[in-house]
């Protein structure tokens, strides 16, 4: 009697966490929520490391072409300059923001979501005047916080945006408090007032200041992509998003 009591005790205690462990999946990005057919944009909580969840925003919904099928991770988004982005290293470590409006995922949930599974990236953009492009990469993935947070991308298709990205290829993040960038007479998150891969210093840099339209008073410390609007002209709307790929 005493052995088949201790025995019920050891599966009470042991055969619930055994079956929500084979009966629950973890969702890792927002492509795990859409492919069971979860459909509608919005808010989800995913859990790039396994443990603590990180709340994003899921673009779920396509836009009928090919290449954007839906299950889309939003890692950044700027849409009306409501936040900050001129901030230092511990916050674009773990991330900041409003996840329904103007946000940064985090470096560190972005390297905990690259290392397990390969990724796409597509990066969205919208001026003043309601024209929308996009830049397509086959390959992104960013190296851990000991390597600098490192980018790499590749894999360029043209969607009207131009490339602004792939020469950003190989670089350790930048913030106004961690100079990673190729320039050795600047910080270039000083000097464009934001933060990002910065080599000498950018074509892209979507985490400057939200300029709203154009401003040619200080040059390149706008949200600009250079190849679509060059260095004076700020986007209405920037949103990088990530999909796993097979």
């Amino acid at each position: 009697p005493k052995y088949v009591s201790l025995c019920w005790e050891f599966l009470a205690v042991f055969l619930p966490a055994v079956l929500m462990s084979e009966c629950s999946q973890v969702e890792n990005d927002c492509s795990d929520i859409y492919n069971p057919g979860q459909t509608v944009n919005g808010t989800y909580a995913i859990y790039p490391a396994g443990n603590a969840p990180a709340w994003v925003y899921c673009q779920m919904i396509s836009d009928g072409n090919e290449e954007d099928k839906g299950g889309w991770t939003v890692i950044q988004r700027r849409m009306d300059g409501s936040v900050n982005f001129y901030r230092p290293w511990n916050q674009y470590k773990r991330g900041f923001g409003n996840v329904e409006g103007e946000y940064w995922l985090g470096l560190e949930n972005m390297y905990q979501l690259t290392r397990k599974n390969k990724y796409m990236l597509r990066v969205d953009l919208e001026d003043f005047q309601g024209n929308k492009v996009f830049a397509l990469y086959s390959s992104f993935s960013v190296d851990p916080e000991a390597d600098g947070y490192k980018l790499h991308v590749s894999g360029f298709t043209d969607g009207g945006a131009g490339d602004s990205l792939s020469e950003h290829d190989g670089q350790k993040f930048t913030t106004l408090d961690e100079d990673q960038d190729s320039d050795d007479n600047n910080n270039c998150a000083k000097l464009r007032l934001g933060a990002f891969w910065y080599k000498h210093c950018m074509k892209t840099n979507p985490n400057g200041m939200y300029i709203w339209g154009e401003d040619n008073t200080h040059t390149g410390i706008g949200n600009v992509w250079k190849t679509w609007k060059g260095y004076d002209v700020g986007m209405k709307s920037i949103c990088m998003k990530i999909r796993s790929v097979p």
